[in-house]
């Protein structure tokens, strides 16, 4: 396990461009959600303030076409970098569907829930299935019985998640059957109102990866560049057909756990300026500067793009409206019988009558 930190590597001037937009984008509507829900627009929203580069190189570092991502509910920035409808995704932010209205096989982003460390099991079995997929392709006569083109899945789970008997099934089961799973931690210093270090034994996330037999890398989590690098090489590792990685990125929850949650109960303003760290923007705002990538007209242009786009959503996320009840008949249940089908077209017959 070793601390990992990158320069610009090999990305072209305009995909670095695109990575700062990207952060700017999240950050204002990550900023604005919070706002909606003191509005009153959604009654309520879980912040991701600090954790920008975090999420957004993590998304770049998958292949939208063949990988799958299983987030908890504070990966609102992977969405948005993989492309997900954001006004779809906050549907459930506004309690109007749960797990978001966007098409999971289609962004290959599953819905996102409240079960803390459950997905986590999900991408085990979703990436062992591409292990199954991939051999039995080869046994066909695919070329070479090679499985380096397998999906990936790429699991997120917070440090407090990491406590959870879900996650040591899921990474136990991965190194087992070394299935192309990433594991992906965002250790932001609290579970909730519990630090890190009085949940987590050792301190470390990744150290645990040992003992599954399983590499794993801890990396700067407020640089967008090192958090790409580490992604992108967990990812190769994995379609390789070389088992599952846990990637532990270390960054820092600036606000509340969530818009329900008071941190002012246990710890103070000054323990947020003193434990954050350096902002990830302006870090990399930093580099782009320093590279004589980016200008300030750029930047003063990507923070008014993002607002514009946060205005945009919002005004969407205003239009939502219910979902028709017997929806519940064509999404929850797999199979019908006899009794729900009757129910349905009650239900159905109801609904045209009023």
């Amino acid at each position: 396990m070793q601390m990992q930190s990158a320069d610009v590597g090999d990305l072209a001037p305009d995909q670095l461009r695109d990575l700062y937009r990207m952060l700017a984008n999240v950050r204002q509507l990550d900023r604005d959600a919070v706002a909606w829900q003191r509005q009153g627009l959604i009654p309520g929203y879980a912040p991701m303030l600090g954790q920008e580069a975090a999420q957004v190189g993590a998304g770049f570092g998958v292949d939208k076409t063949r990988d799958f991502i299983f987030p908890t509910y504070r990966e609102m920035g992977v969405a948005y970098t993989v492309g997900v409808n954001m006004v779809e995704y906050m549907s459930t932010h506004k309690a109007i569907w749960h797990g978001g209205l966007y098409d999971p096989g289609a962004t290959h982003f599953a819905p996102f829930q409240a079960v803390v460390g459950g997905s986590v099991l999900h991408a085990v079995g979703w990436a062992h299935g591409q292990t199954l997929n991939g051999t039995a392709a080869a046994t066909g006569g695919a070329a070479s019985g090679s499985t380096t083109g397998l999906g990936v899945g790429l699991a997120f789970l917070g440090d407090g998640a990491s406590s959870q008997g879900d996650v040591h099934e899921a990474m136990n089961f991965a190194a087992i059957l070394k299935a192309p799973v990433v594991f992906f931690v965002q250790n932001n210093g609290w579970a909730i109102s519990v630090p890190t270090e009085q949940q987590v034994a050792g301190g470390s996330v990744a150290a645990r990866a040992a003992g599954y037999g399983m590499p794993a890398v801890q990396v700067d989590g407020n640089d967008v560049l090192a958090v790409l690098d580490a992604t992108r090489r967990a990812v190769a590792h994995a379609r390789a057909g070389l088992g599952p990685v846990v990637v532990e990125a270390m960054t820092y929850r600036r606000g509340p756990h969530s818009t329900s949650d008071d941190p002012g109960r246990y710890r103070t303003l000054e323990d947020e300026k003193a434990d954050g760290g350096e902002d990830p923007l302006s870090r990399f705002r930093a580099v782009l500067l320093a590279d004589n990538v980016a200008d300030s007209a750029f930047f003063a242009a990507a923070d008014a793009d993002a607002q514009a786009r946060a205005d945009e959503i919002r005004d969407g996320v205003v239009a939502l409206e219910s979902r028709p009840g017997s929806e519940m008949f064509d999404f929850v249940f797999q199979e019908s019988t006899p009794t729900l089908g009757a129910q349905a077209r009650q239900w159905r017959e109801e609904s045209e009558h009023v």
